[in-house]
């Protein structure tokens, strides 16, 4: 008498769950894998969270800082941007710049930690497909984003002299969530490509720092020559910002025909691209698998 268990067939009638073995190849989570996606986004969030200190409140007090120290040097004798008070003009775009920043820091940390400590099977073994990974990654990215621009907007509120009382709530809620998706892209691309620290540190200070300094954070682009104007405007991170920046104070820098809905569209078509070339870089393996 054969002891051994016996393989329910996926057509024999017997529901999945009651099946002690699937066949072979065959997958037993057959539509959205909700539980696994949702517990690697609380295992990404409780890993900035537990050291909160130098993930959320340095990055606030740091930005801070750029807050007091441009509106004393640069915003004395009541001086005005675009028809605002300077300290109003830069206020949004510190917040943003800072929101940004954090959501690359973010997503470019943890698949690169495990390429380094050798930990990587972590994220490739367990039964989640590419979108359910990537959507679970780049949510803690955008959730850490959140948390530091709320932190800093707190605090520019009780600041005297500053005005960051919203316009538009939902111009900021959604550029907002459309830069820090961005960055969250672009850092998970990293931490794909990169082989070691020193190369995430080279795309934050060769290309998101130059990025997110020229983008018009702290000086207004309608004041540029023509030709850096046209360099600016071809920067994704001046329409995140520009849009930003217009849900507090309600105007804009840009000499661009509908200017707030141009820079929607950009926004949207650039995380298309980068979502894309995400999902295709994780899903061929590249530089994760042997």
């Amino acid at each position: 008498m054969n002891d051994q268990p016996q393989i329910s067939r996926p057509d024999s009638g017997v529901p999945a769950a009651t099946q002690p073995f699937a066949e072979p190849g065959v997958p037993r989570i057959r539509t959205l894998n909700i539980p696994g996606t949702q517990a690697l986004y609380v295992k990404e969030v409780r890993r900035f969270f537990k050291v909160q200190l130098q993930t959320i409140w340095a990055p606030a007090v740091t930005t801070l800082l750029f807050l007091v120290i441009f509106t004393v040097a640069l915003g004395g004798a009541g001086r005005q941007v675009i028809g605002v008070p300077f300290a109003d003009f830069v206020a949004p775009g510190l917040i943003m710049m800072a929101m940004l920043q954090n959501s690359f820091a973010n997503s470019s940390f943890s698949l690169l930690v495990g390429k380094i400590q050798g930990t990587i099977v972590d994220y490739l073994m367990p039964p989640l497909g590419v979108g359910e990974l990537i959507v679970a990654m780049i949510g803690a990215a955008v959730t850490r984003a959140v948390l530091v621009g709320l932190a800093l907007w707190a605090a520019m509120l009780l600041w005297p002299g500053v005005d960051v009382m919203p316009r538009h709530p939902g111009a900021v809620v959604a550029f907002g969530l459309l830069g820090a998706t961005m960055l969250g892209f672009l850092g998970l691309i990293t931490s794909v490509w990169a082989e070691k620290f020193d190369h995430a540190a080279a795309v934050t200070n060769f290309v998101v720092t130059p990025l997110a300094l020229l983008s018009g954070t702290f000086y207004s682009v309608d004041r540029l020559a023509p030709w850096f104007q046209s360099i600016t405007h071809a920067n994704p991170v001046y329409h995140a910002i520009m849009g930003f920046r217009y849900g507090f104070i309600g105007t804009v820098d840009s000499s661009m025909a509908h200017p707030v809905l141009t820079a929607a569209l950009i926004l949207l078509a650039v995380n298309v691209a980068l979502g894309v070339l995400t999902y295709r870089l994780l899903a061929s393996g590249w530089k994760l698998k042997a």
